[in-house]
């Protein structure tokens, strides 16, 4: 069964290791700060996208809304810890708690739509938080803005260098991908995994299906949440255009394009989708004098280029290399490689 396990999900510990000498030499390697705000930016959106993945890939429930997680967590810190001099501490866990039970009752009558119509209530959730923050703007600084956010410490240690909160933030992501890759793969995976595959052969079998769903969208925006607060105490600075629509689908794109069935392809995709985020800028202001609208033109174009010549996402080649170097299957077991290999976290 140990065998099974390793062959369907892969080893927990070599991915987690090679992921922290990455972010251990990244500093020795580069010292360009623009590239370092990449990189932190990179982890902060892993931590959503990894639980966009278990909603998306595992649960098989869409959302269009969750920059509107990111928006509660990382405006509650900034309204906490700017306007009433709480602890960032504990304006991130108040964050949290709040995002939680405010997600965990929006799910209830949510998850119970399918398809198109799930989608366009997420989005509509986006919308609301998005009129909010522009509405209430004596505590979040409206279209202004709210500014003046303190950065994190720990132990009277100032996270305020790029280095230090790069450190900080890609260990977060670390605790993320160990306490997912363990949803993932105890009893509620599995259960997540039979919702996606049908919601009435769940139930047939006894699974409580909604419990599941409100429960794994309560946790990807709790992900979303913690991600915001991390956000705001980085930037120093919040405003409500960063976490309207446009958000919410970059976070997706981002999750398809790695690989939804893959929590290691999530962050695969969102580090893709960052650099080419970057470069779509770059060469469109620069070059092309064309405004940020034309992104959303770009994001649609490799949604249809990524579900046609890749639509397992770029981790289903890694998947099978890796599955190739695990088995050593004969060329007569293929169909079973396949069925496996399709598995990959």
């Amino acid at each position: 069964m140990k065998k099974l396990d390793v062959l369907l999900y892969g080893s927990r510990k070599k991915p987690i290791a090679a992921l922290l000498g990455m972010v251990l030499v990244m500093p020795f390697i580069i010292s360009s700060p623009y590239i370092f705000t990449i990189l932190i930016l990179i982890g902060i959106y892993s931590i959503i996208t990894i639980g966009l993945s278990l909603l998306v890939g595992y649960a098989g429930q869409i959302s269009l809304g969750h920059a509107a997680f990111f928006a509660i967590g990382a405006y509650i810190s900034g309204v906490l810890t700017v306007k009433y001099s709480f602890s960032p501490w504990l304006a991130i866990l108040i964050g949290m708690i709040i995002t939680f039970i405010s997600a965990f009752l929006i799910a209830i009558p949510v998850m119970k739509l399918k398809g198109s119509y799930l989608a366009l209530a997420t989005m509509a959730i986006n919308i609301i938080i998005y009129i909010l923050l522009l509405g209430l703007s004596d505590y979040t600084g409206g279209a202004s803005g709210l500014g003046g956010i303190p950065p994190l410490s720990i132990f009277g240690l100032s996270l305020e260098s790029q280095v230090l909160f790069y450190y900080f933030v890609w260990f977060i992501v670390s605790l993320v991908i160990v306490f997912s890759s363990n949803i993932v793969r105890s009893h509620i995976g599995r259960i997540l995994r039979s919702i996606h595959d049908s919601e009435v052969a769940t139930e047939t079998l006894g699974a409580n299906v909604s419990k599941y769903k409100v429960a794994i969208f309560a946790l990807s925006a709790v992900f979303a949440s913690l991600a915001g607060s991390l956000y705001a105490h980085f930037i120093s600075f919040i405003a409500p255009p960063t976490f309207y629509i446009n958000f919410s689908i970059l976070l997706l794109i981002m999750v398809m394009v790695g690989g939804v069935h893959s929590i290691w392809g999530a962050m695969i995709g969102t580090a893709v989708m960052m650099a080419l985020n970057e470069l779509i800028r770059f060469v469109g202001h620069n070059y092309l004098n064309i405004s940020g609208e034309i992104e959303i033109v770009v994001y649609g174009a490799i949604i249809v280029i990524v579900m046609i010549f890749m639509p397992k996402g770029l981790i289903h080649p890694i998947s099978k290399l890796r599955f190739k170097k695990l088995t050593h299957t004969p060329k007569n077991e293929t169909s079973k490689q396949k069925l496996f290999s399709e598995k990959g976290v």
